[in-house]
């Protein structure tokens, strides 16, 4: 059976996990405590990072290094960019991008992509689509982005124009890197929790922990769907 590590920004984007977490032990490194057990006979380990891309990144290496994750998942919150998206719609990114980066410096440089675009599994992001058609949560798939600072709508049309992005959000792109480099399967699954019409930190501090047990339910349901 493949092990899954789940990786989180924030605490609240986690604590939904714990319900569903069996014969869990707890690991220490790097500052990070990591939930090793099981969920229904699926090996996981999920934890959260702290926020923004450096933490991501740390934490995904540990996962595939330490505790030899043959896949991670990216789960919690994100921002809507696009117009079309509403309020704790889900989010799995067809393609992830950083909108903080330059557009060259993964192309010229290592990891020598293609485009400026990392992509998730084929596999999962397959599985996530036949879930989509029967899910009773909203679950939109397209562009995700990530970077340094929390949008509000006087950054949003920039970034609108040059990724045309469902949502944005400070980790999904650094997880990616991490997995691409190192040849592990990713999918990232974020449930919105602030737009254009309902914009801010506040908004997000609100809708956060209704949003965060969204994601972790359609995660969930997505690892009952890997093949043994």
């Amino acid at each position: 059976m493949k092990k899954v590590g789940i990786l989180c920004a924030g605490d609240t984007e986690f604590f939904p996990f714990l319900q569903y977490l069996k014969d869990v032990t707890v690991t220490t490194k790097a500052m990070l405590q990591f939930h090793e057990g099981r969920i229904e006979d699926i090996p996981v380990v999920v934890l959260y990072s702290g926020v923004c891309k450096v933490n991501a990144a740390i934490a995904a290496q540990l996962l595939i290094d330490i505790f030899h994750a043959d896949i991670i998942i990216n789960a919690g919150t994100a921002g809507a960019i696009d117009s079309s998206v509403r309020l704790f719609d889900t989010i799995v990114a067809d393609k992830i991008a950083y909108h903080d980066v330059a557009d060259d410096i993964l192309t010229e440089f290592h990891p020598w992509l293609d485009s400026v675009y990392f992509e998730p599994s084929a596999e999962l992001l397959a599985l996530a689509q036949d879930y989509g058609h029967a899910s009773e949560h909203r679950i939109l798939f397209g562009t995700a982005v990530t970077g340094e600072q929390f949008i509000n709508n006087s950054e949003r049309a920039a970034i609108y124009e040059k990724y045309a992005p469902l949502s944005v959000d400070m980790e999904t792109a650094s997880i990616a890197h991490v997995c691409h480099v190192n040849q592990i399967p990713f999918l990232s699954i974020r449930t919105i929790t602030d737009t254009a019409e309902h914009d801010g930190i506040e908004h997000f501090e609100k809708n956060c922990e209704h949003a965060s047990q969204i994601s972790a339910e359609i995660t969930v349901a997505l690892l009952q769907k890997l093949e043994p």
